[in-house]
């Protein structure tokens, strides 16, 4: 029977950079998720939390990975 081997590639991830990377994307999603329930508030809550239609639109249109 041939014997198998298993073989890994040259590099090594730094420790933790797999946790920083899962965390960096699950707040990325979270922030898109946010700015696209702000985009959907109603006059009325937006002023509830203190904030103006404009500063809305405006933090919902940055991009995901902007924090």
């Amino acid at each position: 029977m041939p014997q198998t081997t298993t073989q890994t590639l040259p590099f090594s991830a730094p420790r933790g950079f797999v946790a920083r990377l899962t965390r960096s994307a699950t707040d990325a999603i979270a922030r898109r998720r946010n700015r696209r329930a702000l985009e959907r508030l109603d006059q009325h809550l937006l002023r509830d939390i203190g904030l103006s239609r404009d500063e809305a639109r405006t933090e919902a249109a940055k991009p995901f990975w902007q924090p």
